[in-house]
């Protein structure tokens, strides 16, 4: 599916985006996560929409609103921020609060989890400072760096003046059974593809809090920098945050 500009177009909501107002409704599956909603979205109780398969995958509203301030742009000039699995809209809703970007573009290929992801924009009051592609962000990010031309120009970058967000599926829960998480094994998208995927831009890679970091120290380019953040709630870890500079001229 070539990447679609769906800025001020909102997509309509489908009968697999749900809000569940009593336990009895949810599915066993994702109960737990349900325990757990206003961690995940504080105002869920305003009609806050998720397919099934999204709660799994949102990011806990406190983590994403400290990353959200952890990320700031490297220079005046540094302008655009693309949050390439946007998701259910979780840290894409944090950034476009924080009000650091001139530009944030949120990309989601499943129709469905984008039109939740509005809706969820719309209720934090939000929707319209968020560029909105309905596509798949490896197309999009190949032809940015590769045709950029061919690109609606609503959603051409910069890549110079642009930071990647990357929170991708881990491949299911057993990621939580390894001491150390080989990111190698990440499905659909494993550490390195991501890195070749977001490279030369400056990217921010969500991965599994007990991710191997030396995996990712070799990536760096000799003698860059990356900062590798734990991201903590109530205690516990949530996820490893690598910093990933963008490639050197």
């Amino acid at each position: 599916m070539p990447p679609t500009a769906l800025h001020s177009k909102k997509l309509p909501l489908t009968e697999d985006c749900l809000h569940y107002d009593n336990i009895y409704e949810v599915p066993h599956d994702i109960q737990k996560y349900w325990y757990q909603r206003y961690n995940i979205f504080q105002f869920y109780d305003y009609d806050i929409r998720l397919t099934d398969d999204a709660w799994f995958g949102v990011t806990p509203e406190p983590v994403a609103t400290q990353i959200a301030k952890d990320i700031s742009p490297t220079t005046l000039s540094h302008t655009t921020l693309i949050d390439i699995f946007a998701g259910a809209g979780g840290n894409v809703i944090a950034f476009a609060l924080s009000e650091k970007w001139e530009r944030i573009i949120a990309i989601e290929k499943n129709a469905a989890t984008l039109a939740c992801a509005q809706h969820n924009a719309e209720v934090y009051g939000v929707l319209d400072a968020i560029t909105w592609v309905h596509g798949d962000s490896f197309e999009y990010l190949a032809q940015a760096k590769g045709d950029p031309s061919s690109l609606d120009e609503t959603i051409q970058i910069d890549l110079a003046t642009t930071t990647v967000f990357a929170s991708p599926p881990w491949g299911g829960v057993n990621y939580k059974d390894d001491e150390i998480f080989d990111p190698s094994t990440m499905e659909p998208y494993n550490l390195e593809f991501l890195y070749k995927a977001c490279h030369p831009m400056e990217h921010v890679l969500f991965l599994p809090r007990t991710s191997d970091i030396r995996q990712i120290a070799r990536l760096v380019p000799d003698g860059a920098k990356v900062d590798v953040v734990q991201y903590c709630m109530e205690g516990a870890s949530k996820a490893m945050v690598a910093y990933m500079p963008a490639a050197r001229n």
